[in-house]
Formats: C-alpha cells, structure tokens, sequence
C-alpha cells in the first residue's frame, strides 16, 4: 500500500457525518494535505531558523539575509514539493492535466504564494516587530486561503 493510500484512506475515515454535510469530500482532503504540509512546513522552519540557521543573518556579499527570510528560503523547496505530491495524488486524484503542466501551473500559484509569504514576513517581523515563528504561522493562514483558491480554480481544476 503506498503512502498516498494511506493518506487518502485516512483522509476518509475522518470524512464524518458532521464534516461530509459542510464540505465536499476533495474539500476535505485538500484541507487535510495543507495542514500536514503546514504542519511539516512549521516544524522544518522552527528546527532551521533556531538550530541550523541560529537566528544570524546571512551575509552572501552581494546582499545579507535577515534569519527569518533565510529559512524561508530553505524550507521553501521543501514544502513545495511535498505539497504538489500530496495535491496531485491524495487532494486532486481526478484532474486532466499532466504531471508536467500541473507541475508548472503549481509553480506559478506557489510563486504567488511565495510572495505573499515574504511581505507578510517583512511586515510581521521587520515592521510591526512581530516574533519570527508566529509571523510565519500567521503568514502560513493568509497563504493557506490563497492557495486553496488557486488550487481549486486554475492548477487542480478539471478541463
């Protein structure tokens, strides 16, 4: 049995009653896929920012990165690929479009996101002197809702 069965089958035992009447069952797979990404994505930038990245700026030469973005930065390649794969095969089993061009029109929606996560971070953080990892958590919810979005009606969508 591959993992993705294991996700998809747990995904279906905790489709309930209660859940089944407000969401629709590739809903709830999706929202369960971004919470164990989200939940991955929180651990990797909490272990990287405090343990490998040990909240120093980054000094490249050309440019100095500030801690927060630098493990950004890291986690990102991460939590991008493991969210395409969840996507594809655990939230979004039925779509028509191949790997390649789903791959590409993820790549896109997750650059939008990209963005979004980086000037609320600078915000959060640098602006308003937020604390690093609950700025991610917060920037992580205003991206969540955008992804979802992009998802639904322009990578995941059937033809």
């Amino acid at each position: 049995m591959g993992i993705a069965r294991i996700i998809s089958d747990l995904a279906d035992a905790l489709y309930i009653k209660p859940v089944s009447r407000f969401v629709t069952r590739e809903l709830f797979r999706y929202a369960l896929c971004g919470a164990m990404n989200i939940a991955l994505d929180a651990l990797w930038y909490f272990l990287i920012y405090h343990f490998v990245i040990a909240k120093r700026f980054i000094d490249l030469g050309f440019v100095v990165i500030s801690p927060h973005i630098a493990s950004l930065v890291i986690v990102f390649p991460v939590t991008f690929f493991i969210g395409f794969w969840l996507n594809r095969h655990v939230a979004f089993r039925s779509t028509a479009y191949s790997s390649r061009r789903q791959l590409a029109r993820y790549a896109l929606t997750v650059a939008g996101a990209l963005a979004i996560n980086y000037v609320c971070m600078k915000l959060l953080v640098e602006s308003l002197g937020f604390w690093a990892t609950p700025s991610k958590m917060i920037t992580t919810l205003i991206s969540a809702v955008y992804s979802f979005l992009a998802a639904k009606f322009y990578t995941f969508r059937r033809q």
